[in-house]
């Protein structure tokens, strides 16, 4: 399991892609973006454009270790984008319009340890490297809302969880990578 992190816009896909693309041709490619509005349509086609036409495509953020255990015994390399979006995605899963001050983010966070645990032990198993790409959401200012305040939070565990157990991990900033452990 090799983590890759650094801020939005950062180069950490890129890096991704360039290291999954050097183990083959044979790269299962899991997206954990949704479509929310036409922004984040024309974004996603955008990322479907410039992939390897020969990777496959698991679209999915809930049950990725299950997917990981199923279809990595093919794969030369999986790459997962991105963790922080899965976050998101299992967070408003369950509370949907809800108002932060309602939300139960101990259950949120139990939930999303659950999928973050099932996922770590499926890539430590998999045969084929597993490249995750998160974001570093701790860099800024602390928010000024509950919500992002307990995302932030949230991510920023995950992300040590992460890490605790990747083989290797980078940093990436402004496009330039450093290596931070393996």
């Amino acid at each position: 399991m090799i983590l890759i992190t650094g801020g939005a816009r950062s180069g950490k896909s890129r890096l991704a892609e360039q290291f999954a693309a050097q183990q083959g041709d044979n790269v299962l490619y899991i997206a954990t973006s949704i479509v929310t509005d036409d922004e984040m349509a024309e974004r996603i086609a955008i990322h479907q454009q410039t992939r390897p036409a020969q990777w496959v495509t698991h679209e999915g953020y809930t049950e990725l270790g299950d997917v990981i255990r199923h279809k990595a015994a093919g794969c030369n390399a999986i790459m997962l984008e991105c963790i922080t979006t899965m976050i998101t995605n299992l967070m408003f899963d369950k509370t949907g319009d809800i108002p932060a001050e309602e939300m139960d983010f101990t259950a949120i966070e139990q939930r999303i340890t659950e999928e973050i645990e099932d996922l770590i032990d499926a890539c430590l198993a998999s045969p084929s490297p597993v490249y995750l790409v998160t974001n570093e959401v701790g860099f800024g200012i602390v928010p000024d809302n509950l919500l992002s305040r307990r995302f932030r939070d949230i991510a920023g565990r995950v992300n040590q969880r992460l890490a605790a157990n990747a083989k290797e991990m980078y940093l990436v900033i402004s496009g330039i990578e450093l290596k931070m452990k393996g």
